[in-house]
């Protein structure tokens, strides 16, 4: 994996560009370097298409690669100097232009022969090949597929029926829609992770005799990262005529293009076929392949696998069927991985002592067929608990290691080598974060972002180019995706051995890793580094003065010193209670997370991280913010708020105070959580770039400000406001036309009326209102907005009875909370046709389900709290249940016996379980 590499080289020329006139005392050492950069690029994106064959040829590229980071490291060193003296007060520059000039002169004089002594060892690079004899890279691609992992595929066709666990539900599925007489072609798209048992799936639906009666011909045809079309349409040529006994036509393989084409054309022009195209990687096979295949009108069916979502849910120009793969149910892999691993044992199972090992290992495929079934059959040899333990605690070195567990180690790792060269770091990355760790999204984009992943575009942002990225690893099933209850994308993990996977690589390039307790080897080598340990104070960090990366995951109390070059601090969640004071020092530093973190002081010497991109101190001990913090102009995320845990309450959220001039701030994109204090209101109208604002303790007396700033403003797509307290009016019916990108708003306060601009909202898909109070229904007023998805409300308003008329054509998420007097809920047949969750909570004076609930076909889940007994038992078997009877998930929290009790069940199916909650 030379991408990183590439992408550094990127880097640093970017930054030599950049930084012409700070770079001007060593001008010729760094042009020569540039130009030896740029040919090492091209070299590294040509080898990142070949896998060399000799070791004479891997530690050619290795040499290329590390010079790359010597080259990077001597800049950023350069760079830190830099910045340290321009940072400093005019004293201090004063000092550094007498007594301190000679130093400067000496730091100036030690890069520039840094910079030769590497220039010249990148010169020597080809004169050492030559000497050792060590030819051109011409390895296979990368994008070739090993003969072994194709024929794992096709054997995938054959696996027994007894040997299949977790699929007839799916096969039946499938079959149902092969088989359903209709006329009209089909493509239906079976995807899932590499592993996920889509091509054994698909097989097993093909193969099946009910299925083949009812087409003319059909034809599997094997695709993959590389194909050639001519050879596609020959394959399928002579699949159809010995499925049908048919003679293959002469020939056929010195056809052309055009002769393949007319011959498949005519002999599908009145059959009903199946077509099978497993492994698609490229949605252009499509482009290529429908010609001969769009038969409209005799039923035929294409069926395809892929582990891409993009492909999956194309539009074919015909109808169109994706059809997920799930993962194995618990149960279901521990009888897949028992037929495996223990069928040599007495019995056939698994004995007492491994029992818990076992499990463990299952639980460690998260329901991935490929692996449960490639782990069982390495831990079948295996007899004693310390075996069992031994590969355990050493799953990583077996992945890369263990020839038994080297195909399904290729397996996973051909979507990896299919990625771009821009993805590649930014999916590395995501291994540092622990196991079954949920990354959050807007967190990982800014990760991404000030390591310098993500390419600049003309007219596009660096978080929405690095949005791309994510949701490119998702559709291509590398990342695992977290949903909440609106449906939209909250944030992403890795799957155990993929993650596993990505950490040997990361090692092996030397891009990052993790520190779990033990040793960590080549300290000096490390750019990334990932603390998850419970250890309070970590003493094996020195000696890594290259780090780029720090993240903790763990207890840590003290952070260790000596990162002079570092980009990236995480220490969110850590006990630390000191801001350090070294960290002012750390001029490269762009990303500071303090989240949760004990420390309640940020110093004025903050203001010396001049770079610094993300600053984020939410539910920290800090209430306010130091006057230095208007110096960070390169901030773009400023997140400083904090819940107080108790959401019934009315200020469930608090700001952080400022004195400083925010307006400064240009580049800042988030402002979340600032307490209206002094001029803060009035300046934000000049911080055009923001996407996202949160502003706490607002006052009636703010109102125009407040409005006229926010008309302004018309990039902004998230609004918070919290009114100073319960009786403050939050008087914002003076904004004439809002952001025209408003996509999100919470006001927290009361309201005198609706605000008539609610009504212009069209791309509003979340609306919050809480203690509005508001003596008219809010209903009517948003009832027709076009992309409205959750709607929240709490004590918004004081009537007894609440009716959603038609509309809401989009809600999916409904919450109804904290309403004094509302006695009655009525639901027009109509409304709300997409509604998937209602969750109705403190409403004490509700008696009766909402009426028209039965209306609402789609509602997936329904959750009651604390709402009078009278209700819950209605619910629960009274007159409401005939009610909720199309619902298949019912949850019920009441208080009894002054134990908190949940109690779920299914209005389908009679399930119920009931148990006490500590908290709720």
């Amino acid at each position: 994996m030379e991408s990183a590499a590439s992408l550094l080289i990127g880097k640093i020329a970017a930054v030599l560009e950049n930084e012409a006139s700070s770079i001007e005392a060593v001008r010729d050492e760094v042009d020569e370097l540039k130009l030896e950069l740029i040919s090492m690029k091209s070299f590294l994106i040509d080898a990142e298409g070949k896998e060399p064959q000799t070791e004479g040829e891997k530690t050619w590229v290795t040499s290329v690669r590390d010079l790359t980071r010597d080259a990077e490291n001597v800049i950023d060193e350069f760079l830190y100097h830099i910045y340290d003296k321009q940072s400093a007060t005019p004293f201090a520059k004063l000092l550094h232009r007498t007594i301190y000039l000679p130093k400067n002169l000496w730091h100036r004089h030690r890069i520039a022969k840094k910079l030769q002594k590497i220039t010249k060892k990148i010169k020597a690079i080809p004169e050492r090949n030559e000497r050792y004899r060590v030819s051109t890279i011409e390895g296979t691609s990368s994008d070739s597929v090993p003969r072994w992992v194709k024929n794992k595929a096709e054997s995938s066709r054959y696996i027994m029926e007894d040997e299949l666990i977790g699929i007839e539900d799916k096969k039946q599925r499938l079959m149902g829609l092969l088989m359903n007489g209709d006329e009209n072609e089909m493509v239906v798209s079976v995807v899932g992770m590499g592993g996920s048992g889509k091509t054994t799936l698909v097989a097993n639906t093909f193969n099946n005799e009910n299925v083949k009666r009812q087409f003319d011909c059909y034809a599997w045809i094997t695709v993959s990262q590389t194909y050639v079309i001519e050879d596609l349409f020959k394959q399928m040529i002579k699949k159809f005529h010995e499925g049908r006994k048919e003679e293959v036509p002469e020939h056929l393989n010195s056809m052309s293009y055009e002769e393949l084409l007319e011959m498949l054309s005519t002999y599908l022009k009145s059959k009903r076929y199946l077509v099978v195209l497993d492994d698609v990687w490229d949605i252009k096979l499509w482009q290529e392949i429908r010609i001969p295949l769009l038969n409209r009108h005799h039923g035929s069916q294409i069926m395809l696998t892929t582990r891409k979502k993009d492909i999956a849910f194309y539009s074919f120009e015909v109808e169109s069927r994706p059809f997920e793969i799930e993962p194995l149910e618990n149960n279901e892999a521990w009888e897949l991985f028992s037929k495996k691993a223990f069928s040599s044992y007495d019995n056939k199972s698994c004995p007492p002592e491994l029992e818990s090992l076992a499990w463990k290992l299952v639980r460690k495929c998260e329901g991935l067929p490929l692996a449960v079934v490639t782990l069982g059959g390495l831990m079948s040899s295996k007899r004693s608990s310390s075996e069992w333990r031994s590969v355990y605690n050493s799953l990583n070195w077996h992945l890369t290691n263990n020839p038994m567990l080297e195909p399904m180690s290729s397996i996973l790792l051909l979507s990896f080598n299919n990625l771009p060269n821009r993805l590649k770091p930014c999916f590395l990355y995501c291994a540092l974060f622990p196991e079954d760790y949920l990354i959050k999204r807007k967190r990982l984009i800014r990760l991404w972002i000030a390591e310098g992943f993500v390419e600049p575009i003309d007219g596009v942002t660096p978080e929405e180019v690095a949005e791309g990225y994510l949701l490119e690893l998702i559709v291509r099933s590398m990342l695992q995706v977290e949903k909440n209850d609106a449906g939209r994308l909250r944030a992403c993990k890795m799957h155990d051995l993929v993650r596993e996977l990505a950490l040997s690589t990361s090692k092996k390039e030397k891009f990052g890793a993790t520190y779990v307790g033990r040793e960590i080897v080549d300290k000096a080598e490390i750019r990334r580094l990932s603390i998850q340990t419970t250890e309070r104070e970590i003493n094996s960090c020195t000696g890594m003065s290259e780090l780029r990366s720090f993240l903790v995951f763990g207890a840590l109390k003290k952070l260790p010193s000596g990162f002079k070059l570092l980009r990236v601090l995480d220490v969110q969640d850590a006990p630390i209670d000191r801001f350090p004071d070294e960290l002012v020092y750390l001029s490269n530093l762009r990303y500071l997370n303090l989240k949760r973190t004990l420390i309640d002081e940020l110093p004025e010497s903050i203001g010396r991280l001049r770079n610094l991109q993300t600053l984020n101190i939410c539910h920290s001990k800090i209430k306010a913010l130091p006057k230095a913090i208007s110096k960070l102009v390169n901030l773009r995320h400023l997140i400083m708020y904090c819940y107080t845990g108790d959401w019934a309450a009315f200020r469930s959220v608090n700001g952080t105070k400022t004195t400083s001039d925010l307006s400064k701030l240009q580049k800042l994109q988030d402002l979340v959580g600032v307490e209206s204090e002094g001029k803060i209101i009035k300046g934000i109208r000049n911080m055009t770039q923001l996407t996202s604002l949160g502003i706490a303790n607002v006052k009636a007396s703010d109102g125009m400000d407040l409005c006229d700033s926010l008309q302004k403003l018309e990039l902004l797509h998230d609004l918070s406001l919290v009114a100073s307290d319960e009786e403050e009016f939050l008087r914002v019916n003076a904004l004439r036309s809002p952001p025209p990108d408003l996509q999100k708003v919470i006001l927290v306060g009361k309201l005198e009326q609706v605000p008539l601009w609610f009504g212009s909202l069209n791309n509003l898909s979340r609306i919050y209102l809480r203690w509005s109070r508001l003596e008219e229904d809010v209903l009517p007023h948003i009832q027709a907005l076009p992309n409205l998805e959750t709607l929240g409300l709490f004590n918004a308003y004081v009537g007894e009875k609440l009716c959603f008329p038609r509309g809401f054509i989009k809600l999916k998420h409904l919450v109804l909370g904290s309403f004094p007097v509302l006695n009655s809920i009525a639901i027009e047949k109509g409304a709300m046709p997409n509604l998937q969750v209602l969750r109705i909570r403190n409403c004490l004076e509700l008696k009766a389900l909402p009426q028209g609930i039965e209306f609402l076909a789609n509602v997936e889940r329904l959750i009651l709290c604390y709402v009078p007994m009278q209700l819950i038992e209605s619910v629960r078997g009274g007159m409401d249940h005939p009610k909720v009877q199309h619902i298949p998930e019912i949850h019920l929290y009441y208080e009894r016996e002054n134990l908190e009790c949940h109690e779920s069940f299914s209005g389908i199916h009679s399930r119920r379980r009931i148990k006490p909650q500590k908290h709720l």
